[in-house]
């Protein structure tokens, strides 16, 4: 491994948050589009995130990225 084990969890760590921020809109349908309001929320309120779904694919997505990095840095560095 071409990193030592805190620098990979905190360079996995800041994939993950990056690809998250990256999943979070998919798949997202306010209350304003839908037509199902509640009284005292925003219109732009998500009727129903979903986030263990987004949890996983940002996982397994930032899996993938990491170990590409990993792979670049042992390679190509």
């Amino acid at each position: 491994m071409p990193f030592s084990i805190p620098l990979a969890a905190a360079t996995f760590m800041t994939i993950w948050f990056v690809v998250l921020f990256a999943v979070l809109p998919f798949g997202i349908r306010s209350q304003h589009e839908v037509g199902e309001l509640t009284p005292g929320t925003d219109p732009g309120a998500p009727i129903a995130p979903k986030l263990l779904a987004k949890f996983a694919w940002t996982t397994l997505i930032s899996a993938g990225v990491f170990a590409a990095v990993a792979a670049l840095a042992k390679y190509a560095g």
